[in-house]
């Protein structure tokens, strides 16, 4: 079983910059894919970055750019470094956590809201 907690948001002016941690707890096995989707009311969850253990990386074109994942294997978290953000990119953050990049994780946390004011 795998526990993940996202701590990091809150509210910004455009232009700003917010930085997202996803602690995780449970076998390194099942997270060997670590990423981060977003929700904006009304809007279906997407994608926003993802990280494998080795480190590839791969990015929604709307954040190329901008935003930056990364990854502590050893601390067993995730970061996700948000710059330029645009009110577009206001949302609700889960981290996620699998084992495989063939599918979503079966691992979510609670979400961290982010907020960017114009």
């Amino acid at each position: 079983q795998v526990q993940l907690v996202e701590s990091g948001g809150g509210l910004v002016q455009a232009g700003g910059s917010l930085r997202l941690s996803c602690a995780a707890s449970g076998s390194i096995y099942s997270m060997q894919v670590m990423g981060w989707y977003r929700q904006a009311p009304g809007k279906q969850r997407e994608l926003v970055a993802q990280i494998a253990y080795g480190g590839s990386t791969e990015y929604a074109d709307s954040v190329k750019g901008r935003f930056t994942i990364s990854r502590d294997n050893a601390e067993k978290t995730a970061y996700l470094q948000m710059n330029s953000l645009k009110p577009e990119d206001t949302a609700v953050y889960y981290c996620n956590a699998g084992p495989s990049r063939l599918a979503v994780g079966p691992y979510w946390g609670q979400g961290t809201q982010v907020t960017v004011s114009s």
